[in-house]
């Protein structure tokens, strides 16, 4: 199960190579995803993590649901992956919540949340009915690049051109951080989060594959 207590000490860039041509495909899409995301928000960090999460919390519930019905169907147990995924999902729902009161999105990027879920959903739940070992190596490689973006998130704050404002109440209450946590330390446990996230979804990918 996710233990929302993780805290990610090792290397922080660890990448995956694709190991056959699904696992090609999924690098490929999430590399076509993060073009746009580049293009669209450049170094607006906490707009880019707004809509990030958007997407993010989409694959633990879908996949939470399809196992639970798999589950269901074959009438066998789930070895704990259901509680695992929706706890995922909750996890990147807390990470919405946090950087909406950090970024303050516009009407215009509150849309493209709106259409971005709608179309990422639909993708992501007949993905994982038909390819599930694909779906999970998807969020892998998704979260790849969610510890990168957060990485130069924090090389921003560092360097004085984003300011290191208080961290909302939400957030310290959600991590237990110190009653006088700013953001870089909000930065830091959601990489954290990000970097167990792709860690433990290679490992699903790779157990599928077993």
């Amino acid at each position: 199960m996710f233990d929302m207590s993780y805290r990610h000490d090792g290397d922080l860039a660890t990448h995956m190579p694709p190991k056959d041509r699904a696992d090609r495909i999924a690098l490929r899409t999430v590399k076509f995803m993060r073009f746009f995301a580049d293009k669209f928000f450049s170094k607006r960090y906490g707009h880019r993590a707004v809509v990030l999460e958007t997407v993010a919390a989409v694959p633990g519930m879908v996949g939470g649901l399809l196992q639970h019905l798999k589950a269901i169907r074959y009438i066998r147990d789930d070895e704990g992956w259901i509680r695992e995924l929706l706890d995922e999902a909750e996890n990147e729902r807390m990470h919405l919540m946090t950087f909406i009161k950090i970024a303050e999105p516009s009407k215009l990027e509150r849309l493209l949340i709106m259409v971005g879920q709608a179309v990422f959903y639909n993708f992501y739940f007949f993905l994982y009915l038909l390819a599930p070992r694909t779906a999970h190596r998807v969020v892998a490689y998704l979260e790849e690049e969610a510890v990168i973006s957060y990485t130069q998130y924090l090389e921003a704050i560092d360097a004085g051109s984003i300011e290191n404002v208080r961290a909302p109440d939400l957030a310290i209450e959600y991590w237990n951080l110190p009653t006088d946590a700013r953001l870089r330390d909000v930065v830091i446990a959601v990489r954290a989060d990000e970097a167990g996230h792709r860690d433990r979804n290679h490992e699903m990918a790779n157990e599928l594959a077993a």
